[in-house]
């Protein structure tokens, strides 16, 4: 079990929130660029200093709801149980979130999760951010991956497997959200999300791997 939270914590994260939330809703109500840190700080009830030392960069009080998936796929291959390969542990994970309706898949209709979307990936600086993250994510994937397929595979093999998986999960979750804006529900969604999933991993499977 995880030890209690102490309230110094509890008060540091209380902070974050609300700063994060108040700089989303004026940037959905004004736009990104309109909208300035000390806009923000101001709103929140903070110091220009403390909104930056939660946040280091203003792309940051946006997409750092990306960066709390940064370890998910290592962590996923971490914990996954005993005969159970990492890739299939990341297919499940990736098919329990669409199940979930994780908005990182791309498969939630939620209007607030889809105004979200919109702003940051109409938005150039933030796209561009996501994009680190997920480097990011890609780079953390590959050294556990390392770990886990030992050195009868190619030094090479982690690193390609991390940035296919990676890659394919960004593009899935960018079909799914596309169907949605395109006006279907995340329910009448679901059995193609489910299926493209099913197919992207098969082609890891057989493209990659296949070949040992």
């Amino acid at each position: 079990m995880e030890a209690p939270m102490g309230l110094r914590e509890r008060k540091k994260q209380r902070t974050r929130k609300t700063i994060s939330d108040t700089a989303i809703a004026l940037f959905l109500e004004h736009g990104f660029d309109q909208v300035s840190v000390v806009d923000i700080a101001a709103m929140a009830e903070v110091s220009k200093p403390t909104l930056f030392t939660y946040f280091p960069a203003k792309e940051d009080l946006v997409v750092h709801r990306f960066a709390d998936h940064q370890t998910a796929g290592s962590t996923v291959v971490e914990q996954r149980p005993p005969g159970v390969s990492a890739l299939d542990a990341l297919h499940q994970h990736f098919l329990d979130g669409l199940a979930a309706r994780d908005p990182i898949t791309g498969l939630n209709d939620d209007s607030d999760v889809l105004a979200f979307h919109s702003l940051v990936y109409s938005t150039p600086s933030l796209v561009a951010r996501v994009g680190e993250y997920l480097s990011q994510a890609e780079q953390t994937l590959a050294r556990t991956l390392a770990d886990t397929l030992g050195t009868e595979y190619r030094e090479v093999t982690a690193p390609l497997l991390a940035g296919q998986v990676v890659a394919a999960q960004r593009l899935l979750a960018s079909v799914n959200w596309q169907r949605i804006v395109g006006g279907r529900t995340a329910d009448d969604v679901f059995p193609e999300a489910t299926a493209d999933a099913d197919h992207a991993f098969a082609l890891l499977r057989r493209g990659l791997l296949g070949a040992h």
